[in-house]
């Protein structure tokens, strides 16, 4: 088996949960259908294409190196001039960082993936068009070695700002993995595989996952550290 990993970042991201039209959510985390939506755009798939549903069989695992902020925007619509105008609302992650682990034991098509996202044939995007990725994806190659087992043993990838600012030896990053990864754990049922892209048929399928967690060492920490104790500072002024 071949693993793609990629790193997703960007100043807001969004992978809607429940969606309606005056307020759309977001999952905490980068969805199954997101991940099969930015592969489909860089293999150049329209949204009817038959060949996104095949790429349901990818194993997907994300991992939280940087849990990102919610930010909830809001837009006024005004359907005719003889309604008033309505607030409608949507949710974003600020300054999340995640890593999607892409796995199959089809390597032809692993490999096909990783040229398209390195020339990709639509806009990439982390959610939706308003989104797009902080510069080029970090793409990563790994043989032999699932999705979970890449993740589990990946550094931490947040943010050098988050890491410093973290200011504890370890970091626990959470594990979101398609059940048959982890076949030990008990898994529930979350509504984010790709059933059709259409816009005239758009919908979800039901998909089991668990969640596990792993501890990242911080290169950042350093032990003893006072540099910034301000009782410290007040303590040599009034020597």
């Amino acid at each position: 088996m071949k693993t793609i990993t990629l790193r997703l970042t960007a100043p807001l991201q969004s992978y809607g949960d429940q969606a309606t039209f005056n307020y759309r959510t977001s999952t905490s985390y980068p969805t199954k259908s997101a991940i099969i939506g930015i592969v489909a755009a860089a293999l150049g798939y329209s949204r009817d294409d038959n060949r996104i549903s095949k790429l349901n069989d990818l194993q997907v695992a994300v991992r939280i190196d940087q849990p990102g902020t919610t930010m909830t925007d809001f837009q006024t619509v005004r359907y005719s001039q003889s309604k008033g105008a309505k607030l409608t609302y949507r949710d974003y992650l600020q300054d999340a960082v995640f890593i999607a682990a892409i796995g199959s034991s089809n390597d032809e098509l692993i490999d096909k993936i990783v040229d398209a996202l390195h020339f990709p044939t639509y806009q990439l995007y982390l959610g939706r068009r308003s989104n797009p990725p902080a510069g080029p994806l970090k793409i990563n190659v790994k043989k032999d070695v699932n999705p979970l087992e890449v993740l589990t043993n990946l550094e931490w990838r947040a943010s050098d700002w988050f890491k410093k600012r973290y200011g504890a030896e370890h970091f626990q990053a959470d594990i979101i993995a398609d059940a048959v990864l982890l076949p030990d754990h008990s898994s529930t049922l979350v509504r984010d595989k790709v059933g059709s892209f259409s816009q005239n048929n758009r919908y979800h399928q039901y998909r089991p996952i668990c969640e596990t967690s792993v501890e990242l060492k911080n290169p950042f920490y350093k032990p003893g550290d006072t540099s910034h104790d301000i009782m410290s500072f007040l303590s040599k002024r009034f020597d």
